[in-house]
């Protein structure tokens, strides 16, 4: 997507890569924490262990991080990327080599989600000679890690392979939770000529959670903000992912075709006694419930059971061309992509039921399939002369949707939409250290499913989202010290589409908000400079600002909070949208292998709906949360070449603050302390 430094240096807009050696400093403990280094990024927290992250960019909404287009080595992460893009999943960030990050006009090259930016996993290329890796982590709050990578090259048929297991407990930020995780990931490469070669992934995600659902009230936070009465709740998962590329390069070496067939299978059972913020603990089909005095001996359960199966085929190829005096390179791509969804939800009698119960109180409620196929494209050309480059882009995007209700009775419906997704991009380099970038492209994410057509089958005609996102900026870079890159950007929506109840997050029926509008400033920088430290140790400072100076609705819109439908909002703050963020990193690194990092992460203030408001209301789903400031420390020392002890903390001054309010109060996780070793042989 973006690729080496080299290539970064000349993209048509704000781009970051995370490298290994930064993921590494750090001890990154989250993906939350590693995106909190780019700018433009807001990564809220949830259950504190990153498993389902909630990532906003430029003022988007972060809820589960449905604004953005997640992709692991350039093909789709999320389980569902047209009918359902929302993140109940993530890898482990162990699992990377690094992380691409595109928020400019270079994303019409992907979709379906271009609204807001791009992010792209990036695993290790098999090594050349046998390689392993051991690394154990440990720490309070239950908190324990296992990383194992092997790989190799098998000299008789030159194929290399590598292989890494990750297992992960934590009792997450919050009283009665369990989180347990384990991944499985396997790559093998292997040469078909001097031009030809084959790579094909495995992996295989669980995860077997104790983990509630729903927030807490403004006294119950009051009384304890770590509290959580749902101790019975259960999120069980299974993910099984392939893919095999086969890369081409052309025989003259003017270019690449890659052509990747990719298949998911994510299956997902969340038990829960609050499905939603208004359910406290279950809704009124359970009227034996009476409230949280009987929430074990009286309340019932809901199972909202997902199944999801996710295919494609996508071919992109890329070419050098001249077209008279000019130079440049020639990128198309065509991609066939399918979505099935089974839905279900069943409601048990019982706190413990994980079966539909017998009473009036449960039974299968939801019995549900829903499908998408889509066919995609695009074209980009990059043409220049000397210190100048122009990229125009185009992509197009058709979606067939259909649902079916496979209740007694049930009916289904099919819907169909089609996109043409425009892109402009210009580098002019004004010196060998200084670009001057410019980008303009049409933001574009279709409607889920179930915002497509309606439970009998009708059309809903909720329009798809629609911005035109523009950025300027400059980029600077000299080889071995100072990297900054600064942005002004400016998204202007058409039609931004939010949940109808901002406190029911993205499980609401979804509405049509009209035009917003978003402007700000981003800086990116890092300096890696020898004896910053003004003795035997070598400095780093890295630093990632934003200022969001407006993010508000402009067009005529009346607010979807509940009692409150004919209030205007007009002018007012989208929700979870703080103006100011910054993340700061201070590094020293001595010859003899000591070394430290301070990071110090801030968000400031952010309203939690459209009104808003300020005070936090009595059921703790509406409200202003407050700014707060993280600190992270680590310090590692390197034993001989191959052993590295380490520790860190993070919130090291145990920073207490409210993380979401969507589903009520819900708190970032403490301060968390982590010793462990890591062995390379």
């Amino acid at each position: 997507m973006v690729g080496s430094r080299a290539r970064l240096a000349t993209t048509p807009g704000s781009a970051t890569i995370i490298d290994a050696a930064t993921l590494e400093r750090s001890r990154v403990f989250t993906v939350n924490e590693a995106l909190r280094k780019v700018p433009g990024v807001f990564a809220r927290d949830e259950e504190g262990f990153g498993l389902r992250p909630n990532i906003g960019i430029r003022g988007l909404n972060p809820t589960r991080s449905a604004k953005l287009l997640l992709l692991e080595d350039g093909l789709p992460l999320t389980f569902a990327p047209y009918g359902d893009n929302a993140s109940y999943y993530h890898p482990p960030i162990e699992r990377f080599e690094r992380i691409e990050v595109l928020k400019g006009s270079g994303q019409v090259a992907f979709g379906p989600q271009t609204v807001g930016g791009v992010v792209n996993y990036i695993s290790a290329t098999t090594p050349r000679d046998f390689e392993g890796r051991l690394a154990l982590r440990a720490g309070n709050r239950g908190f324990r890690d296992y990383q194992l990578r092997l790989g190799d090259r098998i000299a008789a048929t030159d194929t290399g392979w590598s292989a890494s297991l990750v297992q992960k407990s934590s009792d997450g930020a919050r009283a009665n939770m369990d989180l347990d995780v384990e991944d499985l990931a396997l790559r093998i490469e292997q040469p078909l000529g001097a031009t030809r070669a084959l790579t094909l992934r495995a992996s295989h995600y669980r995860e077997d959670s104790q983990v509630p659902y729903s927030g807490l009230t403004r006294a119950e936070y009051a009384a304890d903000p770590f509290a959580n009465p749902f101790r019975n709740d259960r999120f069980a998962l299974q993910r099984w992912a392939t893919s095999a590329t086969l890369g081409q390069q052309f025989a003259d070496g003017a270019g690449e075709l890659r052509t990747s067939i990719y298949y998911t299978y994510f299956d997902r059972d969340w038990w829960r006694q609050s499905s939603n913020s208004a359910q406290r603990p279950n809704d009124a089909s359970d009227p034996a419930c009476g409230g949280l005095a009987r929430l074990e001996s009286g309340c019932g359960n809901e199972g909202r059971l997902r199944q999801y199966y996710t295919a494609g085929i996508e071919s992109r190829a890329t070419r050098r061309i001249a077209f008279g005096t000019l130079d440049g390179e020639l990128a198309f791509g065509l991609r066939h992509h399918v979505e099935k969804q089974r839905r279900f939800q069943m409601n048990g009698d019982s706190a413990t039921a994980r079966t539909p119960g017998r009473s009036l109180n449960g039974g299968i409620r939801e019995d549900n399939r829903r499908d998408v196929a889509a066919t995609s494209g695009f074209v980009e050309t990059t043409l220049g002369r000397g210190a100048w480059r122009l990229r125009p882009g185009l992509r197009y995007e058709y979606v067939e949707y259909g649902r079916r209700n496979l209740l007694p009775g049930g009916t289904g419906g099919r819907d169909r939409l089609d996109e043409l997704i425009p892109g402009l991009g210009a580098t002019l380099q004004l010196h060998p250290t200084l670009t001057l970038f410019a980008g303009v492209h049409r933001g574009f994410a279709p409607p889920r499913v179930e915002d497509a057509i309606d439970a009998a089958g009708g059309s809903i005609e909720l329009e798809p989202e629609r911005s035109w996102n523009s950025e300027l900026g400059l980029r600077y870079a000299v080889p071995g010290g100072l990297r900054a890159e600064l942005t002004a950007f400016d998204l202007d929506f058409d039609n931004q589409v939010v949940p109808a109840s901002v406190a029911g997050g993205l499980g609401a029926t979804l509405a049509s908000a009209g035009r917003t509008r978003h402007r700000g400033l981003e800086l990116a920088a890092q300096l890696d400079a020898a004896d910053l430290g003004r003795g035997a140790f070598d400095g780093y400072v890295h630093a990632a600002l934003t200022w969001l100076a407006r993010a508000e609705y402009v067009g005529e819109r009346f607010s979807s909070v509940p009692g409150f439908t004919a209030v205007a909002v007009r002018g007012n703050r989208l929700p979870y949208s703080p103006e100011a963020l910054a993340t700061l990193g201070f590094g020293l690194e001595s010859p003899r292998g000591l070394a430290a990092e301070l990071e110090l992460s801030h968000a400031s203030a952010a309203f939690t709906d459209d009104l808003n408001t300020v005070p936090v209301s009595a059921d703790g789903q509406r409200g202003r949360i407050p700014g707060h400031t993280v600190i992270n420390l680590s310090v590692s020392q390197r034993i001989g070449a191959a052993l590295t002890v380490h520790g860190g903390v993070k919130n090291l001054a145990d920073r207490r603050y409210v993380a979401d309010m969507s589903r009520g109060l819900i708190p970032a996780a403490p301060r968390q302390i982590q010793v462990g070793v890591d062995w390379r042989f």
